[in-house]
């Protein structure tokens, strides 16, 4: 929110010259929209780094001066809707379009390579990044890696080619959220540097693994739950409404599918933690879509149509809502194969 500093889902339109925005009532959007954002002066920042937290915002600034902070479901997701929004921005601007299209397409990752591998490989006490402990302005941080030497380790183990490239790539870890910076020289990139330069090849700026940098861990029990269960690569993401398990009642739910360990984790969108709120096992569990000729049963209130149902092998029952029968059928074949 814009007023109060709260967390909305929204289900978002682009138009020629504004952002619409609506509530999603009982897993539909309502008629009429919740506010809009127009487009003509607005800045945007993408990738926002101002909730550390939240590492997949897009901020925009209207000419009148007033920030909004829009959260995606995943990093290309983030990316498109920046592409699109800065083409809505300068429409009359055909050449900055074509610049910004060229941008996005200059690095890729490797088919082959996902994030959670190069991570893994960081990790590896053998051939990982090797940490050490440094200070800053008279602050000592364990287990550190200067900015330069996470390029030299990204060219020497063949995940880029140069160091262009090596700096790319490690962005590209810190807007997921893998890596963090500490420090006064990290930190102040991120927040006054070109986006393209926030991530610094540098000898003298720090950065850790952002797990390491958690406190909110009660146990060492705890840390190896989270680990287990969250460890695994995401397959799919997104925004679904799940029915509760105790009041029945129907809530938007950000949903995130991983495999190796199989999991299904869901989240409240409107907290500030990221913490998943609930998550099981997928292994022994039954998957299947609803009529939408009706209420089906084991379903409260009247929420018809793009249901589907999962049975976990402890025989708990999950009702959830898609927003089309295409998305539902596109989870249902992501679940299947992981139970």
């Amino acid at each position: 929110g814009h007023v109060v500093r709260n967390w909305k889902v929204r289900w978002f339109v682009l138009l020629q010259d504004k952002l619409l925005y609506y509530k999603i009532e009982g897993g539909k959007k309502e008629p009429s929209p919740k506010g809009r954002i127009l487009l003509d002066g607005c800045t945007i920042i993408c990738p926002c780094l101002e909730y550390e937290n939240r590492p997949l915002l897009i901020k925009l600034k209207t000419k009148t001066n007033t920030d909004y902070f829009l959260e995606c479901c995943s990093r290309e997701e983030r990316d498109s809707w920046a592409l699109d929004i800065t083409g809505a921005i300068h429409a009359g601007h055909p050449v900055q379009v074509q610049e910004l299209h060229r941008m996005k397409n200059s690095f890729k990752l490797l088919d082959n390579i996902s994030l959670h591998d190069i991570v893994e490989r960081m990790y590896d006490s053998n051939t990982g990044i090797k940490l050490t402990r440094n200070l800053d302005q008279g602050n000592r941080y364990k287990e550190t890696f200067t900015g330069s030497a996470l390029v030299d380790w990204l060219i020497s183990n063949s995940f880029a080619v140069s160091r262009f490239e090596a700096v790319t790539l490690a962005s590209m870890l810190m807007d997921e959220n893998f890596i963090r910076p500490v420090g006064t020289r990290s930190t102040e990139a991120t927040r006054f540097s070109d986006p393209s330069e926030k991530f610094l090849d540098d000898s003298t700026a720090l950065y850790m693994f952002a797990e390491n940098g958690k406190k909110n861990a009660s146990s060492k029990e705890e840390v190896q739950f989270n680990i287990s269960e969250l460890s695994g690569t995401i397959v799919k993401q997104g925004f679904l409404v799940k029915q509760g398990h105790k009041r029945k009642n129907w809530k938007v739910r950000k949903f995130v599918l991983r495999a190796d360990p199989a999991f299904l984790h869901y989240y409240d969108p409107t907290k500030e933690d990221n913490k998943p709120v609930g998550g099981f096992s997928l292994r022994g569990c039954l998957v299947s879509a609803l009529e939408d000729n009706g209420v089906p049963a084991g379903v409260k209130g009247n929420v018809q149509g793009n249901l589907f149902k999962i049975i976990t092998k402890n025989d708990i029952h999950y009702y959830i809502q898609a927003s089309s029968k295409a998305e539902r059928v596109q989870w249902i074949e992501a679940i299947k194969p992981l139970t």
